[in-house]
């Protein structure tokens, strides 16, 4: 507890208006401003307005001048504070300091804060029997705790969340009136007494509405082997055992899931909570600071050999994706189970997370035995979010729980907000306003109904947390998008931007590049320029100018929409380019072919995925995908450093791009004499080293000395890194996407650094 420091006797008062921007709703920074003014014995108040905290500090000057420094420096961690302006002002007759009841007005310094996890204080109470809270799954302070998914607007007060139902008991309102105690003014705040509750349900069961009955019959569920539908902070998971092959199998076939990696839940143990990882896994040292982080995502890690997780967790792969506990219910769960659980998704596959119990129930009744429900209302989904370790750095894959909201800068100001509603895979939508731009969470392919419907949700709630009336909406330049239909549907003006120049574009905004650089986007699909499929391209320019200055030889693919879950198509169609035959093709391809030869639903590719997809099938791995971007990970895990591959030629066409030819990559996939794995790595460094020739080559003209790489395909680690050496070996300076994915999900964003750079 902080002590009051007495003034001297000068009677010099001073008063100060203080205005602070940033992340300074929901993250306890009001309490931590008045605990700060009582060690200094200032007087005055505090008060939100919608997206800034408005201060009035008294007192001696000299005591103020610390306040002040101190309010910036020793803020609380969540809280990411900017003193925008201050002025002095007239005294006023005050002998205490208090906080006042918030302002509603419009405000562009909204910030939404994500979900938190579970902080220390808040862990060793819940295992504190002496505790009033212990083993309660709803604990939390102001420095922990849902956000994101129970505010229901801004002023962040309990009255603007889903918590306002839950009126407090005598003991909670005493912590929440006192502004010495870390729970003053936790807008979250619960007890036993007060707060939600479990319950427990086995269909055609009676339920167990008790907490703690409750959750001692979902671990005695799930220790016999059972599937259990797990409400969490973002939506519901489903949980089983990960270390029973039965179990995760069961999971499996019920979900008609068949060889999509499936993310574990870990127990925190010892003192850094990492003992339970360190027996699964093998990890570097960015992956372990990740795992520990308030963030909490998932994390892409290398399996341990030998370790007691289910095969069938992550067939095919040598990585698991795998994260801690952070909430104080997934503690509970980890600690009395004793062991890893499967922590997947409970929704239908592609669609976002479910989040009410009736629905889950209703449509995942065939999936799961049990389901452990809770009463607190979850306002919107978010997924979990997930990362990867690439050159030497954590990049996000998926934006979701603890990072999303996502906000990031725009190099420019806007006039007027508009929306980017980006692609139709791993659609994630973006608002932009003045100099800011926001990305929602993880909405999924926009293929389903469920999908379209979150995808309006969370355009609504957006504008309306952030208070903003949009007036433009920008949309992808494939016509036939859900995104781009809806955008077109919406009355506001509409522009549309090609799906690579998105990809170079969000790049560039990240490092807040406006210089001319080449920006490979390299992915399965994307409308181009000329009507056809790109995703090998190499753009030179800059946000608003790209010019494609690279690209692959172009192919045509045999059944458009099937194809990417049909990696034996491409592997087909590359040969019949070439004039020969697959002898290998694992299934009867007569009739396509000749619908290929007579150009039926065969449209023109120079996607890099699409490489990686027929190299996969021609290797005997992936004839037919159940997941998208199954064929190129289990490429990448089958291969290994095996030196270079063969050379693609590379020729420049009458319109100036560089085009490398795939061609010599057939002969070497099919020589016998290399294992598969020496294969697939030199299949790697083939491409890595054409990436290296197309820049080199346009950098005899353009003079360009920064590269970037992005788009899907750049999700895989050993090309990437390949390619980053290989290039900073010719002088090149390289940038990857980091706090934005490089896939899809990133579009959004880009879609606004392009269309708005002048």
């Amino acid at each position: 507890m902080l002590k009051s420091i007495q003034s001297p006797p000068s009677g010099n008062i001073e008063a100060r208006r203080l205005i602070v921007t940033g992340q300074v709703q929901g993250v306890g920074f009001r309490p931590f401003v008045c605990r700060l003014a009582h060690e200094f014995n200032l007087s005055g108040w505090v008060l939100n307005r919608t997206g800034t905290v408005e201060i009035l500090i008294q007192g001696e000057p000299n005591f103020i001048d610390r306040f002040m420094t101190l309010l910036i420096d020793n803020a609380p961690p969540l809280a990411r504070p900017t003193l925008a302006r201050w002025k002095t002002a007239e005294p006023d007759d005050l002998d205490s300091f208090s906080i006042l009841d918030s302002i509603a007005e419009s405000s562009s310094a909204i910030h939404i804060p994500p979900d938190y996890f579970l902080c220390g204080d808040c862990l060793a109470e819940l295992q504190d029997p002496k505790q009033r809270r212990y083993r309660y799954p709803f604990i939390n302070c102001t420095q922990c705790g849902p956000r994101y998914t129970l505010i229901k607007k801004l002023p962040y007060d309990r009255v603007n969340t889903a918590m306002a139902e839950f009126e407090l008991c005598a003991d909670c309102r005493k912590e929440y009136e006192n502004c010495l105690d870390r729970r003053f003014h936790a807008q979250p705040l619960a007890c036993p007494v007060c707060g939600p509750s479990l319950t427990f349900n086995i269909l055609r069961e009676k339920p167990i509405s008790d907490t703690q009955t409750a959750l001692a019959a979902c671990i005695e569920a799930l220790r016999a082997g059972a599937i259990v539908a797990a409400k969490g902070v973002g939506g519901y998971h489903l949980i089983c055992d990960a270390a029973s092959e039965t179990a995760v199998r069961r999971l499996r076939e019920r979900k008609q899931r068949v060889r999509k990696p499936l993310a574990v839940l870990l127990p925190w143990r010892g003192e850094d909570g990492l003992a339970a990882v360190m027996e699964y896994a093998v990890l570097n040292q960015l992956e372990l600071n990740l795992l520990q982080d308030p963030l909490r995502p998932i994390v892409l890690v290398e399996k341990r050999k030998g370790s007691p997780l289910a095969d069938s967790v992550a067939p095919g792969i040598n990585e698991i994706g795998i994260m801690l506990p952070y909430s104080p219910l997934h503690y509970l769960l980890t600690a009395d189970f004793g062991g890893p659980l499967v922590a997947t998704s409970a929704n239908i596959s592609g669609e976002p997370v479910m989040t009410a119990g009736d629905e889950v129930e209703q449509r995942l009744s065939s999936v799961a035995d049990a389901f452990l429900h809770h009463n607190r209302p979850i306002l919107r989904p978010a997924d979990d979010a997930v990362f990867r370790s690439i050159a030497g750095k954590m990049r996000a894959i998926r934006l979701g729980r603890g990072c999303a909201p996502l906000e990031m800068p725009l190099p420019f100001t806007l006039q007027e907000p508009v929306l980017a509603v980006g692609g139709h895979m791993k659609n994630t939508v973006a608002l932009a306003w003045g100099d800011r731009a926001v990305i929602s969470p993880h909405i999924g392919d926009l293929g389903s109904r469920r999908s379209q419907e979150v995808f309006e949700q969370t355009i609504d709630d957006l504008a309306s947390l952030y208070d903003i009336d949009v007036k433009k909406v920008i949309r992808d330049a494939h016509p036939d998008y859900r995104s781009s239909r809806w955008a077109e549907q919406s009355g506001l003006p509409v522009s549309q931007v090609f799906h690579h120049h998105a990809h170079a574009s969000a790049l560039a905004g990240e490092y807040g590049l406006s210089e001319t650089m080449l920006v490979f986007t390299w992915d399965g699909t994307g409308y181009g320029e000329d009507g056809t499929i790109w995703g090998g391209e190499a753009l030179l320019g800059r946000p608003g100018r790209w010019r494609r200055a690279g690209s692959l030889k172009s192919f045509r693919i045999p059944g458009s929409n099937a194809v990417g879950y049909e990696p034996w198509r491409s592997a087909a169609a590359l040969f019949w380019e070439c004039g020969r035959e697959w002898q290998d093709c694992p299934l009867p391809s007569e009739l396509l072919k000749k619908a290929w030869q007579y150009g039926l639903n065969t449209p023109l590719c120079s996607s890099a995925g699409r490489l990686f997809d027929a190299a996969s099938a021609v290797l005997g791995l992936v004839s037919k995908a159940d997941y998208d971007g199954q064929a190129p990970m289990e490429l990448e895990a089958l291969s290994a450093d095996s030196g270079p591959g063969p050379r693609l030629p590379l020729i420049q066409e009458e319109n100036g791009i560089w085009r490398s030819d795939w061609t010599p990559l057939l002969a070497m996939l099919q020589n016998e004499k290399l294992s598969k794995t020496e294969r697939g790595g030199q299949f790697h460094a083939s491409l890595a080293e054409t990436i290296v020739l197309q820049a080199v080559q346009i950098r005899k003209r353009h003079r360009i000395d920064r590269v970037g790489l992005c788009g899907g395909v750049f999700q895989n680690k050993r090309l990437t890194e390949l390619a980053i050496e290989n290039l900073k070996r010719e002088g090149f300076e390289v940038y990857l996407p980091e706090r934005l994915p490089g896939n899809d999900a990133g579009i959004s964003y880009g879609q606004i650094i392009e269309a708005c750079s002048a």
